[in-house]
């Protein structure tokens, strides 16, 4: 990538990241997201996310400075040779998931999620679930909080919290994890192939609704959600040398 590429700067709302974007703007020549070659995303993990979603079918590469709180999917913050970093930057590419929802009504609804697919209890009561991988019933019904399928990219987010595996980008795997189960005690989730095809079936869904989500975009009442790898779709994220998401997935791990 040339240091003549045209860079187009966005910010999250409020604080820090909208002063950064100012400044950078007054420093360096930029033109807007839609007529730019890469965007530089100033905020935190979250703005990545919103921005990944926003430019998704633009097939935009996308450069975070972190203005944030954890920064994970960002490089740090700086100033100087904006141009000349967004140049030597190593890309990452991301393949989200899909999501298909079949809920109570009887409607059907899709979205994609970066991080993971979760399914959630929405009531005091216990989610029940049947879980299907290739077509083939792998847990009969599993008494818990809910359940979630995460990428590699999101394998340090929720999945984490929720007692999952770290997955290494190259690891070509998906990871199913149950939040808070009841039954079976001892299933701990499991690892799937990136072309395994995963459903969720909600058991006594009336008097235990569950709710969906992949990211930020969630259905409720849902009845059931068959969950993909979308291939046709590739994300690319902007890293400095040697900070690479796969560098610091590893580093995660050795994380005290």
């Amino acid at each position: 990538m040339s240091q003549a590429v045209r860079i187009a700067l966005v910010a999250a709302k409020g604080g820090p990241a909208e002063a950064a974007r100012d400044r950078l703007a007054t420093r360096y020549e930029t033109v807007k997201p839609e007529e730019a070659d890469v965007i530089v995303a100033l905020g935190g993990d979250g703005f990545m996310l919103q921005t990944l979603h926003r430019h998704m079918h633009r097939n935009l590469p996308i450069y975070g400075m972190n203005q944030g709180t954890v920064g994970f999917l960002m490089n740090e913050y700086s100033e100087e040779d904006l141009p000349a970093r967004v140049g030597q930057a190593v890309a990452t590419t991301l393949h989200p998931l899909r999501m298909k929802v079949q809920s109570e009504s009887g409607g059907e609804r899709e979205a994609l999620a970066i991080n993971e697919v979760s399914l959630l209890r929405q009531t005091r009561q216990a989610a029940k679930l049947r879980i299907s991988v290739d077509g083939r019933v792998r847990v009969d019904e599993l008494i818990c909080d809910g359940a979630l399928l995460s990428t590699p990219a999101g394998s340090t987010a929720y999945n984490l919290s929720a007692h999952g595996p770290i997955l290494p980008l190259s690891a070509g795997a998906l990871a199913l994890t149950p939040i808070s189960a009841f039954r079976p005690r001892r299933w701990r989730g499991a690892l799937l192939s990136r072309a395994a095809q995963v459903k969720f079936e909600v058991l006594d869904n009336f008097k235990r609704p569950v709710s969906a989500t992949a990211d930020a975009y969630e259905v409720r009442d849902v009845v059931e959600v068959e969950i993909t790898e979308e291939r046709a779709i590739a994300l690319r994220l902007l890293f400095d040398p040697g900070h690479d998401l796969e560098e610091r997935i590893l580093a995660e791990q050795f994380m005290p």
